[in-house]
């Protein structure tokens, strides 16, 4: 089985590497690569994301074709794609951060800065954070409630439809954290910073 990182100049992925190598058994490939081919014929694919939701959605445009073969993967031939952090805010059809930016409209939602309450909560939310697990999503398997996953983030994806939510953190308000529709996965947090629950969660998408 083929699982491909898919590396398009979007911030430091070398932890998302290190993790899915730690968890591959040996019949699992894991590759990091912005080849439209090689995405197009892997079994499951891994879309990180660092920085901006503007900045990733333009490194994402920057690679001739590339939205379009994740659109074919995902959407078209419904294989299972991952989505970490910034990963996650792209399935969205809009995002606010620095400017109004596209998304790739995977499920219908924004990207907004989380409320922080006028100061009373620190934007970035960095650091440890227990999940509310919502639904029996296949990539919570053998995850028990409130886990604690590692978030860097200030910005926040709100789905128009709140059945594809599979977890919530609290922070200044109910902040979606995890997504799943049909065969598409995100996490807002970083499975691959989430110690033994993150690698859990790694294990159980190469798994699926």
């Amino acid at each position: 089985m083929n699982v491909t990182i898919v590396d398009y100049n979007s911030g430091n992925i070398s932890s998302v590497i290190n993790s899915f190598k730690e968890v591959a058994i040996d019949k699992v490939k894991i590759e990091v690569t912005s080849d439209l081919n090689k995405i197009k014929s892997s079994d499951k694919v891994v879309l990180p994301g660092q920085g901006s939701f503007k900045s990733c959605v333009d490194a994402l445009n920057n690679i001739n074709g590339l939205a379009d073969s994740l659109n074919e993967f995902a959407i078209n031939n419904k294989k299972p794609l991952l989505g970490i952090c910034v990963g996650l805010q792209m399935f969205a059809d809009i995002g606010y951060e620095e400017t109004e930016t596209k998304g790739l409209g995977w499920i219908s939602g924004k990207v907004s800065k989380i409320d922080n309450q006028n100061g009373k909560y620190k934007l970035p939310h960095i650091g440890w954070n227990e999940i509310n697990i919502m639904t029996d999503s296949k990539i919570f398997k053998d995850i028990e409630n409130k886990s604690h996953m590692y978030f860097v983030h200030s910005y926040e994806f709100i789905p128009e439809d709140k059945s594809v939510i599979s977890a919530t953190t609290d922070y200044s308000s109910n902040v979606v954290c995890a997504v799943e529709k049909e065969n598409i996965f995100g996490t807002q947090f970083h499975p691959e910073k989430s110690d033994k629950m993150g690698l859990r969660i790694v294990e159980n998408f190469i798994t699926l």
